[in-house]
């Protein structure tokens, strides 16, 4: 077999330096290429971690086996021998920023996984990396050079768990500057100044926001492939918002992180709250900036997690050994039946509220004129399936209300519910919110699903505190609220506000501060959306998709009113057209959707759905085992297959 050169660039040998010359035969498998190329290099070192990039092809051949001709290499490839991890900048949700070596050779879903080991954070697969938005630079502005915190020494992290010592992986308690890093991952972060909030990077409407999505970086490619070079800047953020199996024990760095990226999205108004609800956010977040000054989550102990486990499993028993009443009541299922008030805003008959006697079975609310003709047909019934469920409360106001965005065949039907007192809201609001996915009343969930809604009632009454709480100088109010409450309130009219709100949580740990904040902001109306901007096959002007862990709704554009909305429960397939760039999604009953994107690239939105219907298999006992395979296989795409 004829022998012909193959021109090799070699990293080690600096940029300048000209491509190696090594002859070679068709047949030489890739191994024997990096062996003639290290021999010829004459540098000694550990060669372990390089692997050759083919640059025409943007490809990495991680097969030593495979022959020049398998691979299909030619004379005129140009090949470098490069190095598989390299030094990248990690902007962390909590806003630290940490040099460290990531692998660039691998998919990004497994590069991702190598970095959360290195950190100690457990579940990778909720996390992901995207692009930071570009900022433009202000003329006055000169160019701040934001700190680093390098911890390139670190060990590459092996498949295995990481080895502990002091509650955190081994490398970092080895110096007091690595364990002082370590420590800043794990404790949130005291409040930022007003002015650093004004100068960060905010979405002020629903288009930006859906730009966001647009970077976010393919799981299933190697960070080269995507053009991501060495000491190169990137988000790691959570992007898959079902958090699963979260001990504070064995997860102090992902709880701190998760509540800096909650935080973050409550103060740069990523997520939407009404003025109740962040007062109550400010208060927590003080009361979580004080505290953790003084407390730190509880470090890990493996005779603690067995303890934990074992008492989880007997709560498990415990609820399954019930009484024969409580078997004969589940048997029975149980319904609600109560005046409440509804109000339609685009229907002429009812003007206002009016009263009328409630239904609640199953999955649906029925009415009549009152309680005497609940024998009879009712006036309305209304299936609350795939609705979506907002609240409208006012506890100073005394206003309890509940709005309801039914799915009807013209779309979503707008119902308001009044309720009297916060005990008749708080059971309604959980069965309406267990109906929308499909669970009825007598599960299991609903009992903690109205202790969870009067708890956070509770926190928004005002309780009449002391004079001296009153005063407290040392509370930076506009650090603590979103810029439109910065605008509308002065910190006068607002540290009495979040001092009322805080007398109310004063008392929480940090660990139970920090799990209350991350409750609330999931119970908020728009947790945990990603929008696209994107455009329906036959319709003429674009629209917003909506993604999140359990459906998919279509919103109007120019209004931002919820037209539709799917569950993925209900859906039968989906398939991507790579050719013309088109979603296809086929439900229940015969319904197709179609579109196209037009923000982001419709494998983002593919990846999206994949990596939710992904996350609903974990189980937990596979707890520590990911099936990789099975998320490239929902994930990837026409690469994958």
């Amino acid at each position: 077999m004829a022998a012909w050169d193959l021109s090799v660039a070699v990293e080690e040998l600096g940029p300048q330096a000209p491509p190696l010359k090594i002859s070679v035969t068709s047949d030489l498998h890739i191994g024997g290429v990096i062996l003639k190329v290290v021999e010829k290099s004459q540098i000694q070192r550990d060669w372990s971690d390089h692997a050759l990039w083919w640059e025409q092809k943007q490809q990495w051949l991680l097969k030593p086996s495979w022959t020049l001709d398998k691979c299909g290499i030619h004379a005129d490839a140009r090949l470098c021998l490069t190095s598989q991890h390299k030094p990248l900048r990690l902007r962390l949700p909590s806003g630290i920023t940490l040099r460290l070596r990531a692998c660039f050779s691998s998919p990004v879903f497994r590069s991702v996984t190598g970095i959360c080991r290195l950190l100690n954070i457990r579940h990778p697969e909720e996390l992901s990396l995207l692009w930071p938005v570009e900022e433009k630079k202000r003329k006055k502005e000169k160019d701040v050079e934001e700190e680093l915190y390098d911890i390139t020494r670190a060990p590459l992290p092996s498949s295995s768990i990481p080895k502990l010592a002091n509650g955190m992986p081994a490398f970092f308690a080895e110096a007091a500057e690595t364990e002082a890093v370590y420590k800043m991952l794990a404790v949130s972060q005291p409040a930022p100044a007003p002015e650093t909030i004004a100068k960060l990077y905010r979405t002020t409407n629903i288009t930006e926001k859906a730009h966001i999505n647009s970077r976010w970086l393919d799981s299933s490619r190697s960070l080269l492939q995507q053009g991501v070079k060495e000491h190169d800047k990137l988000l790691l953020r959570f992007k898959y918002y079902t958090f699963h199996d979260i001990a504070p024990q064995a997860d102090a760095v992902r709880v701190t992180q998760l509540y800096e990226q909650a935080r973050w999205a409550v103060l740069l108004e990523e997520t939407e709250c009404t003025e109740e609800e962040m007062m109550v956010f400010a208060a927590l977040q003080y009361h979580i900036g004080k505290v953790s000054l003084t407390e730190q989550f509880v470090a890990s102990c493996p005779a603690m997690e067995d303890l934990d486990s074992a008492l989880q499993c007997l709560e498990v028993k415990m609820e399954g050994e019930s009484s024969a009443d409580d078997m004969l009541e589940t048997m029975t299922a149980p319904e609600l039946h109560d005046y409440l008030k509804i109000f339609r805003p685009k229907r002429l008959t009812l003007k206002g509220y009016k009263q009328y006697w409630f239904t609640f079975k199953e999955t649906t609310i029925s009415y009549f004129k009152s309680k005497e003709e609940s024998c009879k047909e009712p006036i309305q019934q209304m299936s609350l399936k795939g609705c979506e469920v907002a609240p409208d409360v006012s506890v100073a106001g005394q206003k309890f209300c509940i709005r309801l965005l039914i799915p009807g065949p013209e779309g979503m039907n707008e119902v308001y519910l009044r309720c009297e007192h916060e005990q008749q809201y708080s059971r309604w609001m959980a069965a309406c919110r267990l109906a929308s996915k499909g669970k009825t009343l007598a599960d299991s969930s609903f009992s903690s699903e109205v202790q969870s809604i009067q708890s956070f009632l509770a926190m928004q009454k005002t309780t009449p505190s002391t004079n001296t709480a009153q005063t407290d100088e040392s509370i930076n109010t506009h650090s603590l609220v979103s810029p439109r409450y910065q605008k509308k309130y002065k910190p006068k009219q607002l540290t009495p506000r979040i001092l009322e709100a805080y007398q109310n949580v004063a008392q929480l740990s940090l660990t139970d501060a920090v799990q209350r904040f991350l409750q609330i902001w999931q119970a908020l109306p728009d947790f945990g959306l990603a929008y696209i901007v994107v455009r329906f096959k036959g319709c003429r002007k674009d629209e917003v998709l909506g993604i999140a862990n359990n459906r998919l709704i279509r919103i109007d554009l120019s209004v931002g009113d919820v037209v539709k909305t799917w569950r993925y429960n209900t859906m039968r397939q989906w398939n991507v057209n790579w050719d013309i760039k088109q979603v296809a999604i086929e439900f229940d009953g015969n319904v197709n959707i179609a579109f196209s994107c037009v923000t982001a690239d419709c494998k983002i939105v593919h990846e999206y759905i994949g990596g939710y219907i992904f996350m609903s298999t974990r189980g937990r006992e596979q707890s520590n085992t990911l099936n990789e395979e099975l998320f490239y296989k929902l994930t990837g795409g026409h690469e994958a297959l």
